[in-house]
């Protein structure tokens, strides 16, 4: 089969499509047949090496092929496997412990991993939902605990988690501020924003405005500028961004946090939990939260993909589409 084989840290360009084995599936796990996934800052950190990335693999990858959000059909199952049957189309994120290799046109996976895909979604539309959807809806409901009419903003709010998050804050009957760039801001109107900020001409942690709920996609700033952000009893929620305000948030966030009445956290979300994911659907099929796909690219092209994505330019998702011929 084909895949994209990342065998040591660096640019898009250490990036190879490779034949390499079909996998076999373990016991309890499912063989799945990929026909699409969705590409996550997740992926090209860890292309990269960052710091959250080498915890796992100090010089080189822990996995050889990236990708976690994946959506296909079930061709085998192991004989302790009792989920799924061949056929079944599922969804799910495989990202730590489940091994990760969306990135390829086969995968072995825990059949915890995997949900049944709705019939109502496409193959690339199931793609996009299993991580960033996820985070979002647990950030904001659970971290968060969002109630009507709070001032929430989504910091990083144009790319596929903050636009997961946008939606489902004005469903939860919430003003919602995004904050990116500013060939980002008419598309944050048009999925409900009530306002947008064009981070490269004003911060939103000095403007004076003061916020109920904050997540922060991108966070870079010290953790006593977010502080400063919050409304009296308001809560940060920080899901990605720099290693020193990660630390901050951690320790200084947790004494904030234990001496005052707000809350500056990390959300340790639960990947894949099935009743987070039929929620999703059934927002999706009432059409109050839908994926932002900006561009598809063929499984040959994910280091064009991974490339355009930490440009920071993709309004939303970028999804992966992967083809299948006779001898696949």
């Amino acid at each position: 089969m084909k895949a994209i084989v990342c065998t040591e840290y660096g640019s898009p360009d250490v990036l190879q499509l490779r034949e390499v084995a079909k996998p076999t599936p373990k016991d309890d796990e499912v063989l799945v047949k990929i026909h699409a996934a969705s590409l996550n800052a997740a992926d090209f950190e860890t292309m990269r090496g960052t710091w959250s990335a080498r915890f796992g693999g100090p010089l080189r990858p822990m996995y050889k092929i990236l990708g976690s959000d994946v959506a296909g059909r079930v061709e085998r199952v192991g004989r302790n496997a009792k989920l799924f049957q061949p056929g079944d189309d599922v969804w799910g994120d495989l990202s730590f412990p489940y091994g990760f290799g969306a990135f390829a046109e086969y995968v072995s996976a825990s059949e915890k991993a995997l949900a049944l895909k709705p019939a109502s979604m496409t193959f690339e539309e199931a793609a996009t939902y299993p991580q960033a959807g996820i985070i979002a809806l647990q950030s904001l409901r659970d971290k968060g605990q969002i109630q009507p009419g709070q001032k929430v903003l989504v910091n990083g709010a144009g790319g596929g988690m903050g636009t997961f998050a946008v939606q489902i804050a004005k469903l939860y009957g919430a003003k919602v501020t995004g904050v990116d760039s500013a060939s980002k801001l008419d598309m944050l109107r048009s999925i409900g924003a009530d306002h947008v900020i064009d981070y490269t001409q004003k911060d939103y942690t000095k403007s004076g405005q003061r916020y109920d709920v904050i997540l922060d996609v991108v966070a870079h700033r010290s953790v006593f500028d977010y502080n400063r952000a919050l409304s009296p009893e308001g809560r940060f929620i920080i899901v990605g961004g720099s290693l020193a305000t990660f630390l901050q948030v951690v320790l200084l966030g947790a004494l904030i946090s234990r001496t005052g009445t707000k809350k500056l956290g990390l959300n340790a979300y639960e990947p894949n939990k099935r009743e987070d994911l039929a929620s999703l659907v059934e927002l999706f099929e009432a059409g109050k939260v839908v994926p932002v796909i900006d561009r598809r690219y063929p499984l040959s092209e994910v280091p064009e993909a991974l490339r355009y994505l930490e440009e920071g330019r993709a309004l939303g998702k970028v999804a992966i589409t992967v083809a299948h011929n006779n001898t696949t």
